[in-house]
């Protein structure tokens, strides 16, 4: 138990330097720590397919992308225009709302002992796996037709056209 709290505390640390760090690039980095805290957390739960799919989708696609965008976006202070009034009340506005969200959620929650769940293999990929190719295997399969015209498509779109390029 005192595994999860370390974790817990360090997710939300990172989580604040993603919000509070004046530098875009340190703040994804942080927000990747954060990511993997959460990636630890699902381990802890027992759901081995959601850690793997955080690990890899957003660890690994989502904020390499967010790199390269900060990295060829080369920000600088001479090149940041100055943000006006009504921006910053809104950003107070939003801040505000959010606060009191989180403290009407806290006063919601009931501090209750954790208490172990009763089928332990409920996050395994295996049991996963079964579910989606007995009870949902038509769903799946149309959504990867789906994925797959969307796929060609893009690349039909993407790619030039011939006859445009010589007349």
């Amino acid at each position: 138990m005192s595994l999860f709290y370390f974790v817990s505390f360090l997710s939300i640390l990172f989580s604040l330097l993603v919000i509070f760090t004046k530098n875009p690039v340190y703040s994804v980095l942080a927000l990747i720590a954060t990511f993997f805290t959460f990636t630890i957390q699902y381990i802890l739960l027992n759901a081995q397919f959601l850690a793997v799919v955080n690990f890899i989708v957003y660890m690994g696609a989502i904020m390499v992308l967010f790199l390269f965008v900060l990295m060829l976006m080369n920000l600088n202070k001479e090149s940041e225009p100055m943000k006006s009034n009504l921006i910053k009340v809104v950003g107070v506005i939003a801040g505000g709302t959010l606060l009191v969200t989180l403290v009407g959620a806290t006063k919601m929650l009931q501090t209750s002992e954790v208490s172990a769940l009763p089928n332990s293999d409920i996050g395994l990929v295996e049991n996963l796996g079964k579910v989606l190719f007995n009870e949902f295997l038509l769903p799946f399969e149309l959504s990867s037709i789906l994925l797959l015209t969307a796929l060609v498509g893009a690349v039909l779109l993407a790619k030039k056209d011939k006859r445009t390029q010589n007349g």
